[in-house]
């Protein structure tokens, strides 16, 4: 009788650990927090469409490559170092595309340059 609650037991933990693996609450937020600056980008105008979109698909294969590492329940060390790494790319696209000389302030779609005097 002990070892069948044993192993009731044990089949109930072990899926909620292999959960609890996959769970990547670091990643998500990361990635909500560059969704953010991509719209204040947009927002201020220091994002152009065209560059909104481009940034907008590097997060997407950021949340896909997160998707294909949960998929066997575990995400592994390896595959975390892999995501933060591309996370990391893609912060760094963001600041240059939010920093650079390309401006939409009229939010027309077409790049504002300034004046040459």
């Amino acid at each position: 009788m002990k070892t069948v609650k044993a192993l009731a037991a044990i089949a109930i933990v072990l899926p909620t650990l292999a959960f609890a693996q996959a769970n990547t609450p670091g990643i998500d937020q990361r990635q909500a927090n560059q969704e953010r600056r991509i719209e204040q980008g947009v927002a201020s105008g220091s994002l152009t469409p065209r560059e909104a979109n481009r940034l907008e698909r590097g997060q997407q294969h950021v949340a896909n490559m997160e998707s294909r590492a949960k998929a066997d329940g575990v995400v592994t060390r390896q595959e975390r170092a892999r995501i933060n790494h591309a996370q990391n790319a893609q912060s760094e696209r963001i600041y240059e595309q939010k920093h650079d000389r390309q401006h939409d302030y009229n939010h027309n779609g077409r790049v504002d340059r300034p004046h040459r005097r």
